[in-house]
């Protein structure tokens, strides 16, 4: 990861100032139920794609993060269903870092139909930064700083609150 990756950050930046990633994709019928209607539990699974795209976008990974040693253990979840999503739908998850914290980061999402913008549902994570021994850590110093400066350019842009739905 490298500090010169910040430049690019105002193109994550949606309309309102908020620093958004946003990735689509279709469910697929693994991830559905006999009536074709996606498993409750397949959302956590594509906030974590929403989450992974965003720190990605942002000049790090979570595969840089673990070959440190490093790792965001899920520590809160809260999910609001408002729709069901269906086999073959297109499916657009976008993602916002809403906390920083020194040993700690929380996210916001929206998980919606792609072809209607239809709400499907609300999501927020925390996460605590841990060490492989399973004890509690800072978040890297450069880790923390591109996410800091990161959250620091959607304020000057705007606000810093979840994506709208959220």
């Amino acid at each position: 990861m490298r500090s010169d990756r910040i430049a690019p950050l105002g193109a994550l930046l949606n309309g309102g100032g908020l620093l958004e990633s946003t990735v689509e994709f279709r469910a697929r019928y693994s991830e559905t139920d006999q009536m074709g209607v996606v498993h409750h539990r397949i959302y956590l699974v594509w906030c974590e794609m929403g989450r992974t795209e965003l720190l990605r976008q942002l000049g790090s990974s979570y595969a840089d993060l673990e070959r440190q040693g490093i790792y965001l253990a899920v520590s809160d979840l809260r999910f609001s269903y408002r729709a069901s999503a269906r086999y073959d739908d297109l499916v657009r998850v976008r993602t916002t870092l809403k906390r920083l914290r020194s040993r700690g980061v929380s996210f916001a999402y929206v998980v919606e139909d792609a072809a209607s913008s239809a709400l499907l549902v609300q999501a927020e994570t925390d996460h605590v930064c841990m060490g492989g021994d399973g004890a509690v850590r800072r978040i890297p110093a450069e880790t923390y700083e591109l996410l800091k400066r990161a959250q620091e350019l959607a304020s000057e842009e705007g606000t810093t609150d979840a994506p709208s739905g959220v």
